[in-house]
């Protein structure tokens, strides 16, 4: 299993190609969603029509939620390293949620993540600059 993060999930809804094609590429391997990725998702959503394709994309994906231990080690994350790092609470709830879950991260935010020993990210397509 692989947990995708934010960054990923809006290439695949932009039929970005290299993430099209990774997607593709993972064949049966089951792919997770951290809740809070999917409530990201929605947020950054204009209007209903935007919304609805959003719901359509995750209908069909299993979300995973962040038990309390997860959560505890979120708030540890965010305390240790919201100054340093700039991780958000967002992004803490995300890692440890794939950490607490051990799956590897599919995300191009690495720079946040890297603080968080438990988490295995992935950088999973080659991403344009620009």
């Amino acid at each position: 299993m692989i947990f995708l993060d934010t960054d990923v999930m809006v290439d695949i809804l932009r039929k970005y190609p290299p993430a099209v094609e990774w997607l593709d590429s993972l064949g049966p391997e089951e792919i997770g969603i951290p809740g809070v990725v999917a409530m990201e998702l929605l947020q950054g959503c204009r209007n209903r029509a935007e919304q609805q394709k959003v719901e359509r994309t995750l209908d069909p994906q299993r979300l995973f939620w962040p038990d309390q231990v997860d959560c505890e080690r979120a708030y540890e994350d965010f305390a240790a390293y919201h100054l340093s790092h700039q991780v958000g609470i967002l992004d803490a709830l995300i890692a440890e949620t794939a950490a607490g879950s051990a799956v590897q991260l599919a995300t191009f935010n690495v720079k946040h993540y890297d603080v968080v020993r438990r988490l295995q990210t992935i950088q999973p397509y080659p991403k344009e600059r620009g």
